[in-house]
């Protein structure tokens, strides 16, 4: 199948790459010239500009957009608005926010042309495992491009089949679905992305714990000196909690147990956010979520006016005096 590929950065490179390795064809194309010519000299087509990608495609064309949320993403789906033809697809495969998604599909529906959103995860990883990903829109384009989300995903590999899923959809088994309409795959990629966020925020406290075991505060005869990259290791293999993100964590201890090239300083790319908003629009308690999004927040300062505080406080009731910041 022909495919555009527009946004050629680690995942949209990699994208390309893992469909061509399938036999597809993909014309591809980024600001950034050289990304394109890169993957021009592996065999893809690449265009000198939208306008160009999109004349190199034969119709029913579809083409995918893999940039930032955002300015980015929602001026190349109007630019590509303008080129493409009624029963055109443009995907989203990137982190949009799945209100934006709706707002697209509204607007691009009179014009004929499909709009599918794709929440894709697999990051750099992607290439070589396949992508996770999870699809909103009409089934009619949803239905078109499955050769596309085929290639891209993991397949079954060696995951156990689970009991009980007889007569269900088998896409899920191969990792992609096709969520439902117009936004539906950004929203639930949306949530697992603050899932996400949770875990690692489960990780990093318990091995912080594990790491601080070893503190002067505590009486010396219940100080432990614990080794992380093998705690690590020895959780990946049958214990309850082993997981992707656990042996990640275990490559990173196992390259410097003290993580010393790491900041600490911990960004968020939105869909955190976006996950606790749909929780409050729905009246849902998220509490795990949401404290660990709070502690992203919380990396990035050294001390916050409301630390002051308490420590403004515990002095003028107890007398407790604490650092003073100068």
């Amino acid at each position: 199948m022909q495919l555009g590929v527009v946004g050629l950065g680690r995942m949209g490179g990699n994208i390309a790459r893992r469909l061509a390795r399938a036999g597809h064809a993909c014309v591809v194309w980024d600001r950034n010239l050289a990304a394109a010519g890169a993957l021009a000299g592996e065999g893809m087509t690449a265009a000198a500009d939208l306008a160009d990608l999109v004349a190199k495609l034969d119709a029913p064309r579809a083409v995918w957009v893999m940039l930032p949320a955002g300015a980015p993403t929602e001026e190349t789906v109007n630019a590509l608005a303008d080129l493409m033809s009624p029963g055109d697809i443009v995907i989203d495969g990137g982190n949009s926010f799945y209100k934006d998604d709706i707002r697209r599909a509204e607007t691009l529906e009179p014009k004929g042309i499909h709009y599918v959103d794709v929440g894709t995860s697999g990051g750099v990883w992607g290439l070589e495992r396949g992508y996770c990903m999870m699809v909103g829109g009409a089934k009619v384009a949803v239905d078109h491009i499955d050769p596309i989300l085929a290639a891209l995903a993991p397949g079954k590999g060696s995951i156990p089949e689970t009991p009980g899923r007889e007569g269900r959809d088998p896409r899920a088994e191969q990792g992609y679905i096709h969520a439902g309409p117009a936004g539906s795959g950004h929203f639930v990629k949306m949530i697992h992305n603050g899932i996400e966020y949770g875990l690692m925020q489960a990780y990093a406290e318990g091995f912080e714990i594990l790491k601080n075991k070893s503190s002067a505060a505590l009486p010396e005869n219940e100080r432990y000196t614990l080794d992380l990259p093998d705690i690590a290791e020895v959780w990946r293999r049958g214990s309850v909690v082993s997981s992707w993100l656990l042996d990640l964590t275990a490559i990173s201890l196992a390259q410097d147990e003290h993580l010393a090239e790491f900041p600490g300083e911990v960004a968020d790319s939105g869909e955190g956010r976006w996950t606790v908003m749909a929780a409050v629009e729905e009246a849902v308690s998220a509490e795990v979520l949401t404290a660990a999004l709070y502690t992203r927040f919380r990396s990035r300062q050294d001390h916050t006016f409301g630390e002051k505080m308490l420590s403004a406080m515990r002095f003028q009731f107890g007398g407790h005096t604490e650092f003073k910041a100068k």
